[in-house]
């Protein structure tokens, strides 16, 4: 029986899918039935921190039962083991979503020659994003460098409406290599899978959307959607997510809550777009802001690092993000922001060394979203905030953690500390014992960068 391919790749659901829609009409237009196929890339495994190869699994596996069990994994180089599909089924085409970061689009063009000389075509419908990376222009025709234009000209180009579900597919069968159980997680992590995140999506909606504007820069409370990790491996689409949040202002919800949410999808968007155009800015400053020799070196950097990692630096705020991150592969945007800012400006370690670190541990890593995000933070990327913007990591803890409830409850040895006396407990009259002083003062470093800065310019 004839067949056509699905890829799998960074869209592990069935829902709005347009590239599994694609290979589905294919199929049935041909009398054929569709290869669900997963290539477990080598390359990408070992790079991968344990939290997020053990989602990775967990999402596969919710895959597969959608599947009906004939989810087909197989380990290898893509170039190799797509043809190779292709050769056993007789697949008359490869249906795939569109990859832009840096390393999907060497592969995709690999496996687009090595289809090509089978005389078998890499079919790309869609892609991760409501609006794919490299089809938004300024009136120039240059790629946008500001967010806020950005935004308005993805607002005014739009997106399709959701992609339906597929019924009874006809999934062919084909034996797959087994999963790998790779390193066991460092953290606990949420449910997996198409099914899990509607149903975080729809609780959020009820419950967490209307709140959102003020809720979502407090660590102590449950006021973000958590959504990035399902983004991140595609258990739902953004277009969904914007399609429900157009309804849920169409039932009431107050316009500025949908508007906020709306905005943090399209800041994902632009970063994504921002890589696709500068792919060396997966590990390059787009633009430099300091000297070369204001950053720490040698041991120094060595000791620094460590304890920021750890979340030994002394400063709660921060030692309760790092903490978080390594327990639940996951930190609070607010908090990233602060983490990010203490290690370049306070300890000045490049980006490039904490955006290594939260790879190693997020299960939502994603390098458009980590790179660009650290850019920012760090004053090197586009529309990024100016470097001589520090954060003052008490008053950001005093402000958006008021009652000390969230660095209690990463930071034990702060337990029994009272009220917002918790983010300066260098102060008590008798500090605890088990907790560091901090690692350094915080008023001297910020007048570091801001000569380091003036240096630069």
């Amino acid at each position: 029986m004839p067949t056509t391919v699905m890829w799998f790749r960074r869209d592990l659901r069935l829902a709005d899918n347009p590239a599994l829609l694609a290979a589905v009409e294919a199929a049935r237009d041909d009398d054929a039935t569709v290869v669900a196929l997963y290539v477990l890339d080598e390359t990408l495994w070992r790079s991968a921190g344990a939290n997020r190869l053990a989602y990775l699994r967990a999402s596969l596996q919710a895959l597969d039962e959608a599947c009906d069990g004939r989810l087909v994994v197989r380990r290898g180089d893509p170039a190799e083991i797509v043809p190779q599909v292709v050769r056993e089924t007789g697949a008359g085409a490869v249906h795939v979503a569109a990859s832009h970061e840096p390393y999907g689009c060497r592969r995709d063009a690999e496996v687009a020659a090595a289809l090509d000389d089978l005389g078998v075509s890499l079919e790309r419908t869609g892609s991760a994003y409501a609006v794919s990376p490299g089809r938004l222009f300024t009136q120039t025709g240059g790629p946008y460098q500001v967010f806020t234009p950005f935004r308005r000209a993805w607002l005014e180009h739009g997106w399709p409406s959701p992609a339906r579900r597929p019924r009874q597919v006809p999934w062919a069968a084909l034996d797959g290599d087994a999963l790998p159980e790779g390193p066991e997680p460092t953290a606990h992590l949420p449910r997996a899978g198409e099914d899990a995140a509607r149903r975080r999506w729809r609780d959020f909606l009820a419950d967490g959307l209307a709140d959102y504007p003020d809720a979502r820069d407090r660590p102590d409370l449950a006021g973000t959607s958590a959504m990035s990790v399902h983004l991140r491996w595609g258990e739902i689409h953004p277009r969904t997510m914007l399609a429900d949040l157009a309804a849920a202002q169409g039932d009431g919800v107050d316009p500025d809550a949908v508007a906020t949410f709306r905005s943090e999808l399209s800041w994902r968007e632009f970063h994504a777009d921002v890589l696709h155009h500068r792919p060396d800015a997966r590990t390059r400053s787009l633009r430099a802001v300091v000297p070369d020799d204001a950053w720490t070196r040698g041991e120094q950097e060595d000791e620094w690092l460590t304890a920021w990692r750890d979340g030994r630096t002394g400063y709660p705020f921060v030692d309760a993000g790092m903490r978080q991150l390594l327990a639940t592969g996951w930190m609070h945007n607010r908090v990233r922001m602060v983490v990010a800012s203490f290690l370049v400006k306070d300890l000045h370690v490049r980006w490039q060394r904490g955006a290594e670190h939260f790879m190693a541990h997020l299960v939502d890593g994603d390098v458009s979203q980590n790179q660009l995000n650290w850019q920012w933070v760090a004053g090197t990327g586009h529309d990024a905030a100016p470097y001589f913007r520090i954060f003052n990591p008490v008053t950001q803890g005093e402000k958006f953690d008021p009652d000390g409830g969230y660095v209690r409850r990463w930071v034990p040895e702060l337990g029994d500390v009272a009220g917002r006396r918790v983010h300066q407990p260098w102060k008590l009259d008798t500090p605890p014992a088990d907790y560091p002083a901090p690692l350094v003062d915080h008023a001297h470093e910020r007048r570091v960068s801001l000569d380091d800065f003036q240096r630069g310019r």
